[in-house]
């Protein structure tokens, strides 16, 4: 059966096909789990089903094949720590966005550098990762963005560095956030949460046939408000069309992702004192300056073709184009602020206005075959990528806030700030290009049902460059000349990027794995040019792991070893009172286990801990860092959810769930005088699932604990008081 055939029958699941098994399965899925794995049946990796128990909302399926491999290779057969937040588990939890979903799987925490409050940042093992949506890159992933879960249907996860696959990317690993394909079957959703501090999130989506032979599609939209609990207000409208048409032995699918969001940042959250958050305020205390905002479009149009050439060779096109801007008056995130004699002095404000549009084009032919008895997939392929940013931005003083312990900021609107630009405001006014062309192959070898090899090499070629419109002094680039308006500071880079591992089924149930990756990351960003266009980045990691699986896919356990080196990475810190970046090298080297247990069919539990030793290994410009840890990794994470599904009355479809997040202390820069504490915040979950509908009451912070999210460079960002959100969902 070739993929296409293979797709068509699992599109036309009632009577025509072999999978006819597999089908009811899915269209039972469909009728259990409204807006979840309602689409299972039109994807190419549909969920499989073993035994009666739902696998709907597992993270660690052995039997899934994550797109991020792009080998189609199940999870099972990877050498590498990948997981999968599957829908069913997001709605489970309430969740509406990104954030609210990834410690579901193992080392990732919030925070990072730059993390001002309103966008999304991720460390996975102590490290910087980097988001994708549906295999595309969302550019600068410094100025990045709250990501909501419209007409998502999992995210993967990729532990450690995925450059041999992803071209320039950050040691820690790869967020890929997929999103539901058109189906043939008509129908169509909606959901509405209301709860804590003003929020409102409304979900709807409609699929089905277009009326044209193979051509389906789909829209997903999505609108969202919140007050906040501490006046820190939002709102989000998205939308994404999106049609597949099956001709030929032809996939294409065309999509069109819109959004506009508007935030309120708080890159001050409570202000440390004694080396970590002022402890006798009000988690409501506002340092930020009260008409501070963000506002971001975003519009990427996407178009890609599977091609089955053959039942050897399967050729994907993909095409993207990314146009995004940022409006953003927020304030600055810089060490120097602080309280002193009772007031919080050296406060600054930043206004900032990014544009920025890319291309990216990837062409991947997938060849299978075999040489002798051992079997390949083969993926070949070749990228280009074309950048443009525009970034402007300037500081202002603001004046102290006399009583640290009883904030008020004494400024009310733009009209009090006056905005400069020299050697002690951060200011640019910069037009950043960069075009990247790569090469890369990766070849998944079947030795024999049990030995799996897969290696990958790609060699880049960058072009970066920057051209200052205007001089600021004190700025210079990396060959220590003052960067001049009009003069462009430009390097040519080359960096080859591998990894190579095996995995070996010694029983049915444990598989134990080995790799080795090298990984890059260019220095092209609108967080970075006060040097100029720096050297890339590099990370080098070496895994090891054990993959176990019980009771036919009903208890899996993954564990993993891990020690990752990075040089050259960009740091935020302060210099004489000036937001700066420096550069240095850090390490990591930890453990983690994540479990997905089935212990019956009505109770599923997950979890996961992860416990790391990230440390600064040099630093030239800051030598007393060496040895400390960087911004914001915890040496230890764990996370746990379980629920269980029980009948009332002989009326099934009623659940009740929980979980615990623990994160340790962080530091809040590379000095690590200031941090957050370590925090224990417990979730829970009362719901009842009937046929098409469903209703679920989520219980946040239920011990109303005082916590921090993560630790920024002025104050710590502060997590949420206890909460409640009802959310009411139907499909039809």
């Amino acid at each position: 059966m070739s993929p296409i055939q293979h797709h068509r029958c699992t599109r036309h699941l009632a009577s025509f096909c072999p999978l006819s098994r597999l089908a009811s399965a899915s269209l039972l899925l469909f009728a259990l789990v409204p807006m979840t794995q309602a689409q299972d049946a039109v994807t190419l990796t549909p969920v499989s089903v073993h035994g009666t128990y739902d696998q709907s909302d597992r993270v660690n399926n052995p039997d899934l094949a994550p797109s991020v491999g792009k080998t189609g290779t199940k999870l099972e057969d990877l050498p590498a720590s990948v997981q999968v937040i599957p829908r069913a588990l997001m709605s489970e939890q309430g969740a509406t966005m990104l954030r609210d979903v990834v410690a579901n799987a193992s080392g990732i925490n919030a925070g990072d550098q730059d993390s001002k409050g309103y966008f999304d940042h991720f460390l996975i093992r102590g490290l910087n990762a980097q988001i994708y949506s549906d295999g595309f890159s969302d550019g600068d992933q410094l100025s990045g963005l709250s990501h909501s879960l419209n007409g998502v249907e999992r995210v993967e996860i990729l532990e450690g560095p995925g450059s041999a696959l992803f071209g320039s990317g950050p040691p820690g690993g790869t967020i890929n956030i997929v999103h539901y394909a058109p189906a043939s079957i008509f129908h169509y959703g909606a959901s509405l949460q209301y709860g804590s501090f003003g929020s409102l999130t409304n979900s709807d989506y409609v699929t089905g046939p277009t009326g044209v032979n193979g051509l389906d599609y789909r829209v997903d939209a999505s609108f969202s408000h919140v007050d906040g609990f501490r006046d820190l207000h939002s709102h989000d409208y998205e939308v994404r069309p999106a049609v597949r048409w099956l001709w030929g032995n032809h996939i294409t699918d065309v999509a069109l992702d819109a959004r506009n969001i508007h935030e309120t940042p708080d890159s001050y959250g409570i202000i440390y004192f004694d080396g970590q958050p002022l402890r006798h305020v009000s988690i409501n205390a506002l340092y930020s300056s009260p008409f501070t905002s963000a506002h971001s479009d975003f519009v990427r149009p996407t178009l890609s073709d599977q091609w089955a050439v053959s039942d050897a060779l399967t050729i994907n096109n993909r095409l993207s184009y990314l146009h995004r801007t940022l409006d953003a008056v927020v304030n600055g995130d810089s060490a120097s602020t602080k309280v002193t004699n009772g007031e919080v002095v050296s406060r600054q404000l930043r206004q900032q206005d990014d544009s920025s549009d890319s291309v990216d084009y990837q062409f991947e032919p997938v060849w299978k075959f075999f040489t002798g008895s051992v079997h390949h997939t083969l993926l070949t392929g070749f990228e280009y990528q074309n950048q443009r940013l525009s970034t402007e931005r300037s500081t202002a003083d603001l004046p102290n806030i006399i009583d640290a312990f009883a904030p008020v900021p004494p400024e009310t609107s733009l009209a009090d700030v006056a905005f400069k630009c020299d050697a002690k405001h951060s200011c640019d006014d910069d037009r950043l290009r960069a075009n990247y062309y790569g090469v890369y192959a990766t070849d998944q070898v079947d030795v024999t049902d049990a030995f799996k090899l897969r290696a990958g090499v790609r060699q880049d070629w960058w072009d970066t460059s920057l051209t200052p419109r205007i001089t600021v002094p004190g700025r210079f680039g990396t060959d220590g000349k003052p960067l001049l308006a009009g003069v462009e500071d430009s390097r040519n880079d080359a960096p080859l990027s591998w990894n190579i591992g095996a995995l070996y089924k010694v029983f049915s149930w444990m598989s134990p794995y080995v790799g080795v990756s090298r990984s890059h990351l260019a220095n092209f960003n609108s967080e970075n040019t006060q040097n100029g266009v720096g050297a890339p980045e590099s990370a080098l990691q070496y895994e090891a792991g054990l993959k176990f699986d019980w009771f036919d896919d009903r208890l899996v356990l993954n564990t993993a070893a891990f020690d990752v080196k990075r040089d050259h990475v960009a740091a935020a810190t302060t210099i004489n009172g000036v937001e700066a970046v420096v550069f240095d090298s850090q390490k990591t080297r930890g453990t983690e286990a994540s479990l997905d247990a089935a212990l019956t069919d009505q109770w599923h539990l997950l979890a996961n801990v992860t416990s790391q030793d990230a440390t600064i290994t040099d630093n030239p410009q800051g030598i007393s860092s060496v040895g400390h840890r960087p911004q914001g990794a915890p040496n230890f994470l764990g996370n746990l959810w379980t629920t269980y599904r029980f009948p009332i009355a002989g009326i099934a479809g009623f659940r009740i769930g929980g979980g615990v997040n623990y994160q340790d202390k962080s530091y809040s820069d590379l000095t690590n005088v200031n941090g957050i504490p370590s925090s224990v915040v417990w979730n829970g979950l009362l719901g009842y699932q009937a046929a098409v509908w469903g209703v679920d009451v989520n219980l946040r912070n239920l011990t109303n604990r005082r916590y921090f999210v993560a630790a920024n460079g002025a104050g710590a960002l502060v997590g949420e008081p206890r909460s409640a959100f009802v959310s009411v969902h139907a499909d039809l």
